[in-house]
C-alpha cells in the first residue's frame, strides 16, 4: 500500500523491528512456558521438538526478551510519563469506548492506557527474568535453595499470568483501534487518525514541531 501524502511517521524501522523482535519472543515463551506449566498445555511441546527442547529453549527466549525489552525502554520511555492529561482521559474512558470525540481529553503521543502497558511490563519483565534465574537449574540451581526456588516459581508463574493478560489487553486494544495495527506494520498513521486518537500530537507535528521519537527531516 502506498503511504499517503501527508501521513505522519509514528513508528522508525527502528521502533517496528523491534516490537516485533519483542512480540516474537514474548509469544515464543507464552507458547514454550505454558508446555510446562501444565499438563493440558503438553501438546504446545510439539512446537518445539519435545518437552525437553520447549524446557530448555525457554530461558533462553527470557534472555533474549529482556535485551529486547531494553531496546524498547530506550526508545519509548521519554514518551510515556504519566501528566495531567491521562487522568482526565482516564476519568473520560466510557466516552473513548464510545468514540465520542466531543467529551474525551486530547492527549499527547501516547494515552494512559498505551503508558500503563509501557510500565506494567517494565515492571514484569525484569521480575519474570530475576524469577527465571533462580529456577533454572542447569546453571543456577545448585546456587539457590529449595524455599527459594519454590517462592520464585510462584512470583513467576504470577507474572507471567499478569504479563499474558497486559498482552491481550494491548493487542485488543491495537486491533480495536483501526489503524494502530498499520502504525506498526507500515509506520505511519493519516493526520485524521492523529487527530481523532491523540490530538495534541497531531498538533504537535502539524505546527512544526519534532517529537523526539519522530526521525528528523531533511531541510
Amino acid at each position: 500500500m502506498t503511504r499517503p501524502e501527508r501521513a505522519f511517521t509514528r513508528y522508525t524501522t527502528a521502533n517496528r523491528v523491534n516490537h516485533w523482535i519483542n512480540a516474537g519472543l514474548f509469544l515464543l515463551l507464552v507458547l514454550s512456558g505454558l508446555s510446562f506449566f501444565h499438563p493440558y498445555f503438553f501438546f504446545l511441546s510439539n512446537l518445539f521438538g519435545s518437552g525437553q527442547w520447549a524446557r530448555a529453549a525457554h530461558p533462553w527466549f527470557g534472555v533474549g526478551l529482556l535485551v529486547s525489552w531494553v531496546g524498547m525502554f530506550v526508545q519509548f520511555w521519554r514518551n510515556n510519563f504519566f501528566n495531567r492529561d491521562d487522568a482526565a482521559w482516564s476519568k473520560a474512558i466510557v466516552s473513548v469506548v464510545k468514540n465520542d470525540d466531543e467529551h474525551v481529553p486530547p492527549v499527547g503521543r501516547n494515552n494512559s492506557g498505551q503508558k500503563a502497558v509501557f510500565w506494567a511490563m517494565t515492571l514484569l519483565i525484569p521480575t519474570l527474568f530475576v524469577s527465571g534465574l533462580l529456577i533454572w537449574q542447569v546453571y543456577f540451581g545448585e546456587a539457590t535453595s529449595i524455599p527459594m526456588q519454590r517462592v520464585a516459581v510462584l512470583v513467576h508463574s504470577l507474572a507471567a499470568i499478569a504479563a499474558i493478560l497486559v498482552w491481550i489487553v494491548h493487542v485488543y486494544a491495537a486491533i480495536w483501534i483501526r489503524g494502530s495495527v498499520r502504525s506498526m506494520t507500515q509506520g505511519y498513521v493519516t493526520p485524521g487518525w492523529a487527530w481523532h486518537h491523540h490530538r495534541k500530537w497531531f498538533y504537535q507535528l502539524a505546527s512544526g514541531q519534532r517529537v523526539k521519537t519522530e526521525p528528523r527531516k531533511n531541510p
